[in-house]
């Protein structure tokens, strides 16, 4: 889904046939303007969704960007201007309030956990564990915050987890029948497999020793930071790293520090506080 297509269908979602109220209340030929009023504390993050959402609703609104995305914000700052027609600046206003409160939460959670792990080798990836059909958004609120977007969804890259090791019969299998489906068909796509012992990681290590046989990341899961320094040793830069699982704030640090090229977490875009932000005529 593109930015367009999903402003498009959440716009059809919250209009329906029509904002009676503002058709009933408002003048048609009205022309208001508002500004849009910061009232917490944060990175600011939604200010070009919010563009785009003002320009499809109405491509005619003279829109004064203050305050541009990944920037701190307080109380009290105001982050754009606009002016237009009254009747479609209230259309507009939930939709850009929803985006930006939550991308802005979402930046701020980021951003936070990008600072824990300053000065070591590890980035931060965001995960799948997202709003249906608010992903691409969420997604841009990680990358303002500082974080690095992994896969966006199934299509764009193989990601062989637990469930397909166990139902493709084994590491092996699984690892060898991606590899002739890439081949079969053609896809340039990253492999990427779970590993749940050292005992798999091995497996891993062996079978791509000759280089028939290609993985790209391996996934480190729920394991405890000394067991991911050893793994990191153990593995050797030879495939690229990514840990993930049972990783916390307090924790953090800890797992950056072992050596480790990323770390994910579901935390950038679940169990985030939207921050408070508001569309106030003027």
């Amino acid at each position: 889904m593109t930015l367009h297509e999903f402003i498009k269908t959440a716009l059809a979602e919250d209009v329906g046939d029509g904002d009676h109220t503002s058709l009933a209340t408002i003048p048609a030929n009205a022309q208001r303007r508002a500004r849009l009023l910061v009232k917490d504390t944060g990175i600011l993050a939604g200010v070009e969704v919010a563009l785009a959402i003002f320009d499809e609703v109405d491509p005619n609104f003279e829109v004064e960007v203050l305050m541009e995305d990944g920037v701190s914000m307080k109380p009290g700052d105001i982050v754009l201007t606009v002016s237009g027609n009254a009747r479609n600046i209230l259309t507009a206003e939930r939709l850009v309030l929803n985006c930006m409160q939550r991308m802005s939460g979402i930046a701020t959670q980021t951003r936070r956990m990008v600072n824990l792990i300053e000065g070591t080798r590890a980035q931060l990836l965001d995960t799948r564990k997202t709003t249906p059909n608010f992903r691409i958004c969420e997604k841009m609120a990680v990358k303002i915050g500082g974080g690095v977007n992994h896969r966006f969804g199934l299509y764009d890259m193989i990601l062989i987890k637990d469930n397909h090791i166990d139902y493709a019969g084994g590491v092996t299998q699984a690892i060898t029948q991606a590899n002739q489906y890439l081949k079969r068909t053609g896809r340039q796509l990253e492999i990427e497999v779970e590993m749940r012992t050292r005992a798999e990681v091995e497996e891993v290590l062996k079978l791509t020793e000759s280089g028939e046989v290609r993985v790209d990341v391996l996934l480190l899961d729920n394991f405890k930071p000394d067991e991911i320094r050893d793994l990191v040793r153990l593995i050797d830069n030879r495939i690229t790293t990514e840990a993930s699982g049972g990783i916390t704030e307090a924790n953090l640090r800890a797992y950056a520090e072992t050596g480790v090229n990323f770390i994910s977490s579901g935390a950038l875009t679940h169990h985030v506080r939207s921050l408070d932000l508001s569309l106030k005529a003027y």
